[in-house]
C-alpha cells in the first residue's frame, strides 16, 4: 500500500501579494508610487492599487500628498511586538556576562523608543565608582554609547527626523548635525560606539548594534565605565569585546 504524501498548504494569493507589498515599502524605507511597486512586483496597476487601499484601511501604509504610500508606525508596532517575544534578556544574557566577567564594569541592555533608548536589563559593576541606570531608566539616542550604536545602525531612515541644536548634557554633548555626521561614520567604521562623556560627565559608554538579518538595529548592548576606571588602551579593548557580543547575539537572532 503506498504511503500518502503530506499535501503543501496552499498560499493565498492576495495575501501574499499584499505582505508582499508591505515587505517592499518597509525596505525602501521611502514612500514609493503605484507604478513602481507594481513594476517591481510584477504586479498590475490596478491589483497594486486594491491592495493599496485595503492595507491604507487597515492602518499599515498611509497615502501621502504626492499619492504615493509608506508604512505607518502600525509596522513599526508590530515589529516592536515581535521583537520584544524574541526575548532578547534572555539571549543576549550569556554576552552580557562576560562582558561583566571581562571588564569589571556595568553593562546595558537597550532598545530604542523614539529618540531615546531604554535600559531593558543590566548587570551592575562592583567597583567602589561606577555607573548607575535603572532598568526601565532611558537616556536621549545622541548621546551614550547604545544609543550612538542603534542610531549607526539606522541612520539613513533616522537622520532627517533629527533637528538642531541636539539636546546638550554636557560640554562633551554633539549638538549639530554636521558632528553627529562625523561621530556616526567613525561609528560605522569602527564597529562599535563610544560616548566620551556626553550624557554624564566624566561617565564613559561604549555600544554596539544588534542587528536583524536586514541589518536593523533592533538593541544594543554597552558597557559604561567612569572614566577613572578605563585601563589603558581600554577604548579599543572595551569597544571591541562590546562588538563581539552584539554580533553574538545578532547571529543567535537570525536563527531565531
Amino acid at each position: 500500500m503506498s504511503e500518502k504524501k503530506p499535501t503543501e498548504a496552499k498560499v493565498d494569493s492576495t495575501l501574499s501579494k499584499g505582505l508582499a507589498i508591505l515587505e517592499k515599502l518597509a525596505e525602501a524605507r521611502r514612500s514609493l508610487g503605484v507604478t513602481e511597486i507594481s513594476r517591481s512586483l510584477e504586479l498590475t496597476k490596478s491589483n497594486t492599487f486594491r491592495l493599496l487601499q485595503t492595507l491604507s484601511r487597515l492602518g499599515y501604509v498611509t497615502q501621502r500628498e504626492d499619492g504615493s504610500y509608506a508604512v505607518t508606525l502600525k509596522m513599526w508596532q508590530v515589529g516592536r511586538s515581535t521583537v520584544d517575544s524574541l526575548n532578547l534578556r534572555e539571549l543576549a544574557a550569556p554576552e552580557m556576562a562576560y562582558l561583566a566577567d571581562e571588564t569589571g564594569e556595568t553593562i546595558y541592555l537597550a532598545v530604542p523608543e523614539q529618540f531615546n533608548v531604554v535600559y531593558i536589563d543590566k548587570i551592575e559593576s562592583k567597583k567602589p565608582i561606577r555607573s548607575w541606570n535603572p532598568i526601565g531608566g532611558s537616556a536621549p539616542i545622541h548621546c551614550v554609547g547604545t544609543g550612538k550604536a542603534i542610531l549607526a545602525a539606522n541612520y539613513n531612515s533616522l537622520r532627517e527626523k533629527l533637528s538642531e541644536p541636539l539636546q546638550s548634557f554636557t560640554n562633551r554633548t554633539l549638538t549639530t548635525l554636521s558632528q553627529l555626521d562625523e561621530d556616526i561614520e567613525a561609528t560605522r567604521m569602527r564597529g562599535y560606539a563610544f560616548d566620551t562623556g556626553e550624557f554624564r560627565d566624566r561617565i564613559l559608554s561604549f555600544g554596539a548594534a544588534i542587528k536583524l538579518p536586514d541589518g536593523e538595529a533592533v538593541a544594543a548592548i554597552g558597557i559604561s565605565v567612569p572614566n577613572v576606571n578605563l585601563p589603558d588602551n581600554g577604548e579599543e579593548r572595551f569597544g571591541a569585546l562590546s562588538a563581539h557580543a552584539a554580533e553574538a547575539v545578532s547571529r543567535k537572532l537570525s536563527r531565531v
